[in-house]
């Protein structure tokens, strides 16, 4: 099979359907970025402290963002979407788990920890670009809007695992200091 198609060199490539589009164009940065976090994931999957069951939970999350990025490059009508709300349902049942095992914070947390722990923040971060680029292609195209809902849920189960790795290995997550209250653990989803 052949790797290289030389329409990347005139600045196009090919989504799903055969049409061409700008390498800058809206969906292109939607799937690009989607893309760059899966290849991030993979490096959290590569850290040795990593838990084998972790691994395999990340490694499915990896086949469901090559899903997002496959449904974001794939034209409204052309074929049937991959991402569902039970993506999403999944991962609130994950991230409700691991929410458990750290010490409630107040206060703000800052990226760190352990190596693995700061991976997984760096990943939170890199879905929240992708989040945004996701919302940027979405005012001026139909997508799967399930796509957009996974992503915003990801960087909340990236978060919660940071802190669960943290609290695991015994090291305290890194607090702003100059943060006040910022989470009342009071509030219920009732009140949100």
């Amino acid at each position: 099979m052949q790797i290289y198609t030389r329409t990347g060199d005139k600045g196009y490539t090919r989504i799903v359907g055969g049409s061409q589009l700008s390498k800058d164009a809206d969906r292109v940065k939607a799937y690009g970025t989607v893309d760059e976090l899966n290849s991030i994931v993979g490096m959290i999957v590569s850290q040795s402290n990593i838990k084998t069951s972790m691994k395999k939970e990340l490694m499915i999350i990896q086949q469901y963002l090559f899903d997002c990025g496959n449904d974001l490059a794939t034209p409204h009508g052309k074929k049937s979407y991959r991402v569902d709300e039970s993506l999403t349902i999944w991962l609130e049942s994950r991230i409700d788990e691991y929410s458990k095992i750290p010490p409630n914070v107040e206060s703000f947390i800052l990226p760190g920890g352990s190596q693995s722990s700061s991976l997984l923040h760096f990943a939170r971060t890199v879905t929240r670009r992708a989040e945004r680029e996701i919302v940027t292609f979405m005012w001026t195209n139909d997508m799967n809007q399930e796509v957009l809902k996974f992503i915003n849920r990801l960087s909340d189960y990236f978060f919660a695992v940071a802190r669960m790795i943290n609290a695991e290995d015994g090291i305290q997550d890194v607090l702003y200091e100059r943060s006040g209250q910022v989470f009342h653990n009071d509030i219920t989803k009732e009140d949100l």
